[in-house]
């Protein structure tokens, strides 16, 4: 009976199809059986804008019944395939939620996470999405540790964390340029405490020695001293971290003045 139904189904849309504007005429029809098997048959042959546009129309109408589930998983994938990660990850997300019981569970949980991966803007724009990626693929994989999908996710989650870390590192940059030196003081320290295997860790903390020095010399005399000698600790953990840097005779010339300077105020 179910089996007729369909053909009976696949019959209608064969018929709408061949007709002038056949399309607009079944997304606006009641037979929903006609729209099921065509919007099947459209994702099926890759049409996944009219596929997604029926999945969509079919949604409410199928709430609770039979199909239901296929219906909202493949709109889903009719989305991500038409690359709408934004809508696409939602609809995903919204799979989890009403199927959790679903054999299709885990790949939802997946997509949900790639496609705020794929949504995830370059590194100089706001990184809610980025952050949001990040945080969906580490709860994928504490939920699926054995996953084969798991070695992909991991490179994703590289590229989002590198994404992550020159954002941080340009903002601490920023400081410095502007000459706002105990910002960029700040901001080079957190760096360094977030990311303690980032590329740019050399560059942040000679920026972070000079920041501090130039900070220093220009503070009010009772607080110079106290400000000089925390430049020594920079230097000191900068030359023991980087005794091969290219930037160790610039720090070695900021240990020296520094120290010229805390010569003058015990004179």
């Amino acid at each position: 009976m179910k089996n007729a139904k369909i053909f009976i189904g696949f019959c209608a849309v064969c018929l709408l199809l061949v007709s002038c504007n056949g399309f607009n005429k079944l997304l606006n029809s009641n037979d929903y059986d006609a729209k099921y098997a065509a919007a099947m048959k459209y994702y099926n042959e890759n049409s996944y804008s009219r596929a997604a546009q029926l999945f969509e129309n079919l949604t409410l109408y199928y709430r609770g019944r039979e199909n239901a589930e296929n219906i909202a998983w493949y709109y889903a994938m009719s989305l991500l395939k038409e690359k709408d990660y934004f809508t696409a990850g939602y609809q995903f997300k919204r799979f989890s939620k009403q199927f959790p019981y679903s054999d299709r569970l885990e790949d939802a949980l997946y997509y949900s996470a790639y496609c705020k991966y794929m949504d995830s803007p370059e590194y100089n724009l706001d990184q809610s999405q980025t952050k949001e990626a990040i945080e969906e693929f580490e709860a994928f994989a504490e939920r699926y540790p054995h996953s084969t999908r798991i070695p992909e996710l991991n490179n994703n989650l590289d590229e989002l964390r590198k994404k992550l870390t020159r954002k941080d590192y340009e903002i601490a940059y920023g400081y410095y340029f502007i000459e706002e030196y105990h910002a960029a003081y700040e901001s080079f320290k957190q760096f360094l405490n977030l990311y303690p295997e980032a590329e740019q860790r050399e560059e942040a903390m000679y920026y972070m020695l000079e920041s501090s020095y130039r900070y220093a010399i220009n503070s009010r005399e009772d607080k110079m001293y106290e400000r000089l000698q925390q430049v020594i600790n920079d230097f000191d953990k900068f030359s023991s971290s980087f005794a091969d840097s290219k930037r160790l005779a610039a720090a070695q010339d900021i240990y020296t003045k520094t120290r010229e300077a805390m010569a003058k105020i015990h004179q």
